[in-house]
This record gives C-alpha cells, structure tokens and sequence, in this order.
C-alpha cells in the first residue's frame, strides 16, 4: 500500500535533514515494515529516483535498520522511540549553536579589526585559497600544529607535507572523527602517519574542521558543505586560545590510534613510479586526450582513469598540472 502523499504535509522533517521524498519512504516503511528498495520504487510517488539514497539517509538517522547481505531488506524502527531521539540530538546541538552566539559574537568583535596589534579575522570562501592557508600553515609552524580532521576535504587525501613538517621535530596532533573511517584505506593511513611521528586520536563525531600553528593561528570551517565550503582565519587573539581550549577538551575524550608497528609493515603510500608511472606522467603531462593516452599506453579508457586517480592520489595533487609539479618536486620526471 502506498503511502498518502497528502498526509503529514508541513511536518517539519526537514528539520532533521529529511525531505518530503525520504519522509513518504519512511511512511512506506512504517506502514509495510519490511521493505525492498525494488518495493518502494514500484508503490512509491517519487518526484526523485534514488530510492537507495533515502533509504541509507533514514537509516543513518536511526530510523530503520537494514538486514545483513548485499540484498538486505530494511525493516521499521518503533517511532515512538527513533523519532524522540532524533528530536532530542536535533534540540541538544541547536541549543549548544545558541548558548555559544554571545559568547562568539562577543569574541570575533574583539579580533574583527585589529589591524594595530597584527592579528585579524580573513573569511575564505574559494576552495584553493583554504586549501593554500592550512599549506601554508604547516609551513610555517615551528613547534605544534593541532587538526581536526572530518570530511569533506578541498584537498587530495594524501599529505606530502606532513612528513616534512614532523622532520623538523614539530609536535602534530589530530583527531579523526569515527565517519572518517568509512573511507577505504583510511585506518591504515592514519596507522602510517602515527608510525611517522603524528599523534593521532579518534572521536565519535567533531563540530567542524580545524587546523591550529603554534597556538597563535586558526583556520576554522564555518560551513561543511562539499561544494560551496567557507572558512575563517584567525591571526591572534582569544578566539585561538579558545580554539585551543576547545581542541583540548576534545583531545581528552578521544581514543588513541596506535602506530603501525613499523613504517614498512603501513605500507608507506608514497610509493616511488615505476616505468609504467613515468610513461603515464608524460602522456597526461603533454595535454594529449584520454583516448590517446589509453591508445598509446595499450589501456582500456576505464583502467586510465582509475590508474590515473590512483597517480593523482599518491602525489596529493588534484588535476593533471599539479600532478606534473609535484612529480617535478619529488624526481620522478
């Protein structure tokens, strides 16, 4: 039986990140109490198709659960208590956002114009420039650098610099939210970097992305959208030792990742080219397209792009040019 799409109109599910499609899924679900996604594509009226996405979305928030298999059925969730609990995290993070405005206000009025002191508060909004502060300031740290580390990233996921940063005998610290291991990969490369000299922990969850230099320099994620992310530096002043404070606290409550037992068994992931890399640099290098390249190289134009991503990923760049610098820098063309 498909749901009334009538009923519930104006319910306020939005408010916990669930749209009018998701919110008729979830009618759907409750009503049949186990369903296939092939179940809620057929009775469904759906202005959207990607029933598999709702479904993971409803999921996620604790209000269905889905059976073991790849061809797992997703089974209700007594609303009486999913839905209670999704309201009350709801309230709980609204009121921590409101007990922390004046506070905040207060702070950045302080920190807005100091133009005689040096400090000062620089709002980023264009992805490459928040990418060159947080290089920049692994550069120019000179004793500690403190990170939160969350999705979503504006750069590669490999870190070339770090290793040099942590070569200079910096103390690096960061915390991992718990989503970021759902990323293949990333258990065994946190485990490298703690083999390198960082000292990493995990936590459940954090507010935002940060990274922190000397305990003088800030830059904060004031938004975590993938594709219109925006950040803030801030140079000096008590919203860093704030920053720090709060770094702190959550250094405290979180879970230590021990370091890989040596830097051969991490399996280090700067692994040098081989022939096959270097005729790939040169080929991307000289601007030729993807079907001469796969062409010349003997390839599949699928199995180019995925050794082509894979390049990209070692050498921490983001495009083709980048990959060409850092390839330079590091001697392998």
């Amino acid at each position: 039986m498909a749901p009334d799409p009538d009923l519930d109109a104006g319910s306020g599910f939005d408010a916990v990140g669930i749209d009018d499609d998701t919110r008729l899924v979830y009618r759907y679900v409750l009503a049949q109490g186990t369903v296939r996604v092939e179940d809620v594509v057929q009775d469904v009226p759906l202005e959207r198709t990607d029933t598999a996405a709702m479904l993971a979305r409803l999921r996620a928030a604790g209000l269905i659960n889905r059976t073991s298999g790849s061809e797992g059925e997703y089974t209700a969730v007594d609303p009486r208590i999913a839905l209670r609990a999704l309201a009350e995290r709801t309230e709980a993070h609204l009121d921590r956002i409101r007990a922390a405005i004046p506070d905040l206000a207060d702070l950045f009025e302080q920190t807005a114009d100091t133009s005689e002191s040096g400090g000062g508060v620089h709002v980023l909004d264009d992805p490459a420039l928040i990418g060159a502060w947080y290089t920049r300031l692994e550069h120019e740290v000179t004793g500690e650098f403190m990170a939160f580390d969350r999705p979503p990233y504006v750069l590669a996921g490999e870190n070339p610099v770090e290793p040099l940063v942590l070569e200079r005998g910096v103390l690096w610290r960061a915390v991992y939210a718990a989503e970021v291991l759902e990323r293949p990969g990333a258990w065994a490369e946190i485990r490298y970097a703690a083999a390198a000299g960082e000292q990493a922990r995990i936590a459940r969850s954090l507010p935002t992305k940060l990274a922190i230099a000397d305990r003088r320099t800030a830059l904060v994620s004031s938004t975590l959208d993938a594709h219109r992310p925006t950040a803030v530096v801030i140079e000096g002043g008590p919203l860093v030792d704030l920053l720090c404070v709060a770094f702190e606290a959550v250094w405290a409550d979180s879970v230590e990742v021990p370091a890989a037992d040596s830097l051969e068994d991490a399996a280090p992931l700067d692994r040098g080219p081989g022939t096959d890399d270097r005729a790939l640099l040169a080929l991307l290098g000289s601007g030729a397209k993807d079907e001469t390249i796969a062409r010349e190289l003997g390839l599949s134009e699928r199995t180019l792009r995925r050794r082509s991503a894979d390049l990209l990923r070692r050498l921490g760049a983001a495009n083709r040019f980048q990959a060409g610098v850092q390839a330079v820098r590091r001697g392998w063309i």
